[in-house]
């Protein structure tokens, strides 16, 4: 039973990892949330994600910090390897000496595990409502507040909404209206149980094998018992962006030429998913009236950084903190999350395609990236990192650019 005496009330669009994250963070404010999903049940697709220390530390701010360590597997580093020569490029450790750096691990966990880890804070929180088979389609706002409309043309009053939908946004269509731009990327993932993981290749660690035009990455799962394996590839077709089956045959036709250390790996799933990928140029703004973005709704991003999630945590974050600095002026409130959050994602953003132009180099360009790292010490990777897993949830409205 609700017994808050809280008169604030927010439409949540999208129950995803960033829409139960933005309804935790409000109801911790003291807000009362209803969170419309278009599934039938509250739950999370796809496979493994990759959780840096700066996820942890907005994870904890949530309140399911404890739940997501207890799910994640804690690696021992990040590995870079040439696909081509199955010479190592690079390696950081996240052990120790990365946890003394940045005050959390670094994890990989799969994704329904981190999904459950926030819906279970969720579900204990009374001001949290969820409404399900819910497809938002139209948004409306005045100076009392807003009005989303669902597929049945039932309408839903609050005193603002959060956007969390999606790289198909309804939310940022009614706010934006512009288009995802497809990348050409194409993802195959899949989860190995262990006994078909080669042996040679099941390292505790997010290993990426770059090669041209294409890249593997692959790490354990729920204690090691599975592992996750992610293959892409710059598509030949004309891709529309999207999620479907995937075939062994067209995977393999991208990976004719790596060596075979990486390559035994792609006989090993006995079904793949197939993803399209789409991201969006950053905007200037994405906050209007009493309505906002969040997550990829507001910046959708390559995988290249394994940074979506987490920066979705961090947005969930940050708008908790705005809401409680603006009081009851949500606009004011959404002013002040964006100006914190822009141009951070932004440059996630950039620097994710520009880590995908590097994993993805050959010939000359091949080269220069495997010489880039040569003779770099732990401490000047940390140093490297620190603007992004470095991140700290007490400072998220500190050092707003002007």
């Amino acid at each position: 039973m609700n017994t808050s005496t809280s008169s604030r009330r927010v439409i949540v669009v999208g129950g995803g990892i960033g829409g139960l994250a933005a309804a935790l963070a409000l109801a911790r404010e003291d807000v009362q949330v209803l969170l419309l999903e278009q599934a039938a049940q509250i739950g999370e697709i796809g496979a493994g994600i990759q959780l840096g220390a700066n996820a942890f530390n907005a994870l904890d701010a949530l309140g399911a910090g404890e739940a997501a360590r207890n799910r994640a597997v804690f690696t021992d580093s990040l590995t870079l390897m040439d696909a081509t020569n199955a010479k190592q490029v690079a390696r950081i450790e996240t052990g120790a000496r990365y946890r003394e750096r940045f005050g959390n691990p670094y994890a990989v966990i799969h994704r329904a595990d981190i999904h459950l880890s926030i819906l279970e804070a969720v579900q204990d929180n009374p001001l949290i409502q969820f409404r399900t088979n819910t497809q938002v389609g139209a948004l409306e706002q005045d100076d009392g507040g807003v009005t989303v409309i669902d597929q049945h043309g039932e309408r839903y009053r609050a005193d603002a909404v959060i956007g969390c939908d999606g790289v198909k946004s309804a939310i940022r269509a009614a706010l934006i209206g512009d288009e995802p731009t497809v990348t050409g990327h194409v993802v195959y993932r899949a989860v190995v149980e262990v006994e078909n993981m080669p042996k040679d290749l099941q390292i505790n660690a997010p290993v990426v094998w770059a090669g041209p035009h294409c890249h593997l990455v692959h790490y354990p799962l729920r204690g090691g018992r599975q592992y996750n394996l992610v293959v892409t590839f710059h598509s030949r077709e004309q891709e529309t962006w999207g999620v479907r089956d995937g075939s062994k045959e067209e995977v393999l036709s991208y990976f004719e030429d790596i060596h075979p250390l990486p390559h035994q790996m792609l006989d090993r799933p006995t079904s793949w998913r197939r993803w399209a990928t789409a991201d969006r140029d950053p905007v200037p703004q994405w906050s209007f009236g009493r309505a906002t973005l969040l997550g990829d709704a507001a910046h959708p991003m390559t995988q290249y950084l394994a940074q979506g999630a987490c920066q979705a945590l961090e947005d969930a974050v940050t708008l908790g903190a705005a809401v409680r600095e603006g009081g009851g002026d949500f606009a004011a409130a959404f002013r002040l999350y964006e100006a914190a959050r822009i141009p951070r994602t932004a440059r996630v953003l950039y620097s994710a395609r520009e880590m995908g132009r590097i994993y993805h180099a050959k010939g000359v360009d091949r080269l220069v990236r495997n010489s880039l790292w040569t003779g770099r010490t732990q401490e000047q990777f940390y140093d490297a990192l620190q603007w992004l897993h470095g991140w700290q949830a007490k400072d998220c409205l500190q050092d707003i650019p002007t």
